[in-house]
């Protein structure tokens, strides 16, 4: 048996992969597409085109606005309905670009990719930067300022992140059982842009598929696999440089800090796609699970209503309670199965009305399982009293900042105390104060 990388904390959830065996199926885009210019961290983009344009699939529809943003390009071919503001996976409406398909699919002429002795760590960059690609494991940082180090630092590693230990979520691990050399060479390009030395693929013990494939491509390309312990939240980027390089990054600091550049698999994928093929990120793979008659894994055309992909699955199987866009442990709770698929949209989680039943909280017993748990050695126990208290300043003190609000603390807590939410209260707060 290898090596199996891990650490300290975290826990075990049922994996309910239900979608693992389930191949990538491409879906077709609807009538009519919803295009959001804010689903990337930092600022929206602003919209370059008006009611009336004729677009095509990977025309430019929003640029960056300032520093931290990213481009937004079309999914489809056809006409600009209009630019107004739509329901979004944040809880609010933001400005989005209502796009006509004509169902052509006609690609975006001025597109192409770069020939092989061409490519160098400034075009990968700008190539990154030009075709909005972002990080698509939840955070959405733009790729081309992540791989961009300050000055004075520098990266020694790069890892791909395949960990994908959400429950129920299996985007990732269809992508590298079907596109194990794209991801290879998409990672080989962020360690040639970043200029680290080594390259490190990074998969959890439960998908040995995976790690064989990566494995056969040993010979041929110049990379490591690391071969995780299957544990929640093992894909965390903090965890898993703790994991795999035992370095941990400085409170209040970044994975730069400590020479380690960490990316998505599927970004790798996406950042291939770009260079060699000339293709913006205007699809990604979504797992759709849970109380729906077919659970699939889904090719989706960025700013597809997820109500599309429902009816694609067979429809709701019964009534629904919740929908989740992402898994059960950090995802996000939908108001309506109207709000469109995002670069971050990595599963659509279904669960039933009957499966809606929430234990009421009771006082917390100090039995001290929250911080066994903790991944960041936190104490979730006192910053849950903090929050109920108002005593916001105390729970800075003792790094609720540092909170990456996996919910491990919720899970374990005999008490059934709703400690990330009220985490994610006191980090509202602070925000508002500053």
């Amino acid at each position: 048996m290898p090596k199996l990388f891990t650490f300290r904390g975290g826990i075990h959830p049922g994996e309910f992969k239900f979608t693992e065996k389930e191949a990538i199926e491409d879906l077709k885009a609807p009538e009519t597409v919803y295009i959001p210019l804010s689903q990337h961290f930092g600022k929206p983009a602003k919209a370059v085109v008006k009611k009336g344009d004729r677009v095509y699939v990977g025309t430019l529809i929003g640029e960056p606005d300032g520093g931290f943003s990213a481009s937004v390009h079309s999914s489809v071919s056809g006409t600009v309905k209009k630019i107004d503001k739509y329901p979004h996976i944040s809880g609010t409406s933001v400005p989005t670009v209502v796009i006509e398909n004509d169902e052509t699919d006609e690609i975006e002429p001025s597109l192409k990719g770069i020939p092989e002795d061409e490519i160098t760590p400034e075009k990968i960059i700008e190539v990154a930067r030009n075709f909005g690609i972002v990080g698509l494991g939840g955070a959405t940082f733009p790729a081309a300022i992540k791989m961009s180090p300050p000055k004075g630092k520098s990266f020694d590693t790069v890892i791909l992140n395949g960990a994908e230990c959400e429950p129920y979520l299996t985007s990732d691990h269809r992508l590298m059982l079907e596109f194990t050399e794209e991801i290879i060479k998409g990672g080989l390009l962020v360690q040639k842009a970043t200029k680290a030395a080594k390259l490190i693929i990074a998969v959890e013990e439960n998908k040995p598929d995976a790690i064989n494939l990566f494995e056969k491509y040993r010979d041929k390309y110049e990379f490591e696999v690391a071969v995780l312990k299957t544990k929640y939240p093992q894909g965390g980027e903090k965890q898993l440089i703790k994991a795999v390089l035992g370095r941990e990054v400085p409170e209040g600091g970044l994975p730069v800090d400590v020479g380690a550049y960490v990316q998505n698999v599927g970004t790798a994928y996406a950042i291939w796609d770009a260079v060699y093929n000339g293709m913006p990120l205007v699809k990604r793979i979504v797992t759709v699970t849970g109380a729906v008659n077919k659970r699939k894994n889904l090719r989706v055309p960025i700013g597809t209503p997820i109500a599309h992909l429902i009816d694609y699955c067979g429809g709701y199987m019964g009534t629904p309670g919740k929908i989740i866009s992402g898994g059960p442990m950090m995802g996000i709770a939908l108001y309506t199965d109207e709000i469109p698929v995002t670069k971050g949209t990595s599963g659509i989680l279904v669960q039933r009305e009957e499966e809606m039943v929430l234990d009421e909280p009771t006082n917390c017993i100090r039995c001290g399982r929250c911080v066994n748990v903790c991944p960041m050695n936190l104490m979730p126990n006192l910053l849950g009293d903090y929050s109920e208290n108002n005593m916001h300043d105390l729970s800075k003190e003792i790094g609720v900042l540092n909170c990456i609000e996996c919910g491990s603390c919720s899970y374990v807590c005999p008490a059934k105390r709703h400690l990330v939410q009220l985490i994610k209260t006191t980090k509202f707060q602070l925000k508002r104060k500053r």
